[in-house]
């Protein structure tokens, strides 16, 4: 959709995003979005609709809220739209803790599947790339990882083909030890398919 000319928009569903470089012209923008939804016969939902700056300098324009017509747009410094957590930083590690947490979900979903004597390792691997594995990368492609960031997600992994792959028996000691960090990726066909 063009705002003012250009484009300035992004909507998905009930989802809607106004672009601008200033809060002036955020104002405008917005102005002509409820303008264009009236005629259509829709309403903005003051209460819900928020908005974020993500300037150079985080100094500037520290208004907290943004009024058009009688409803007041609070600011955020971080949210979620189709799924992702946007911050005001672009930082992304709050993002892959809460990608970490729905894989972790997800692995108790079928935990039972995956600690089972029954199935072969192959198919927890295939389990585990085609429930686990999809939602903790959902999006990646977007990141730009720290080396602390791809450590986690390395970790997550690892943690992942332990419970996986199980114990091991020590040769010499007889004895049952987890799998040291090595290991899984010796196991595992494909490792450090997250970063």
């Amino acid at each position: 959709m063009k705002l003012n000319g250009t484009h300035q928009l992004q909507a998905y569903d009930d989802d809607v995003n106004i672009l601008a470089g200033s809060i002036h012209i955020l104002k405008e923008n917005a102005e002509a979005l409820v303008a264009a939804t009236r005629e259509t016969g829709l309403e903005e939902s003051g209460d819900k609709t928020k908005y974020m700056v993500m300037p150079r300098d985080q100094n500037t324009g520290r208004i907290h809220g943004v009024r058009i017509d009688n409803n007041t747009f609070e600011r955020v410094d971080g949210f979620k739209y189709l799924g992702t957590i946007l911050t005001n930083q672009n930082y992304i590690a709050e993002e892959i803790k809460s990608r970490l947490r729905s894989g972790n979900a997800y692995y108790h979903s079928v935990q039972n599947l995956l600690s089972s004597g029954l199935l072969s390792k192959s198919l927890k691997i295939k389990i585990y790339r085609t429930i686990i594995f999809p939602v903790v990368l959902c999006g990646c492609e977007t990141w730009s990882l720290t080396l602390r960031e791809e450590r986690k997600l390395r970790e997550f992994e690892n943690m992942m083909l332990r419970r996986i792959f199980g114990t091991r028996k020590e040769e010499v000691t007889g004895e049952w030890r987890r799998l040291h960090n090595e290991e899984p990726n010796d196991l595992y066909p494909s490792p450090n398919n997250v970063v």
